[in-house]
């Protein structure tokens, strides 16, 4: 297994320090499996996990947000009635799965629906009013910073 190094990246990057265990596991991640999805992009800030999960129902899944993990889990309940019945050929997957997706910061679970066969996930991220980017105003030697606060600072000389 090849181990990447991003100590050098950290010099210059601040509070990225999850960015390489995120890294690390997406590369330890197989691609393909089952269920397929897919991972849309609507705008800026939506998105939408799509999964293809026919012959589950509302009951058989479970969706959960656990530190910026989306774990998406499905299994059949009437397995028993399976064993019973006896097929030719057998191309509908029909075990148990569990899917994880690491969200970024401030990325939630907006929606969930099944709609044929389809499972949909849609998520939004919403940063803070604190941390959208604003303007810092620079202010000259003698201009007032706040009102009143130039006074304590003429009695403090």
């Amino acid at each position: 297994m090849t181990t990447i190094d991003f100590s050098p990246l950290f010099r210059s990057m601040i509070g990225f320090d999850r960015l390489s265990n995120a890294l690390e596991s997406a590369y330890r991640t197989e691609p393909g499996g089952y269920p397929p999805y897919n991972v849309e992009v609507h705008g800026e800030n939506d998105y939408r996990v799509t999964m293809a999960v026919a012959g589950f129902s509302q009951d058989d899944l479970e969706i959960e947000v656990t530190d910026n993990v989306l774990r998406v889990s499905g299994a059949r309940a009437d397995q028993d009635k399976e064993k019973e019945t006896k097929y030719l050929y057998r191309g509908i997957a029909n075990r148990s799965f569990e899917r994880k997706f690491q969200l970024a910061d401030y990325v939630r679970v907006v929606d969930a629906r099944l709609e044929n066969g389809l499972l949909h996930v849609d998520l939004r991220r919403e940063i803070p009013e604190a941390m959208k980017p604003r303007k810092i105003e620079i202010r000259g030697h003698d201009a007032k910073l706040i009102e009143g606060q130039q006074e304590q600072e003429k009695a403090a000389a």
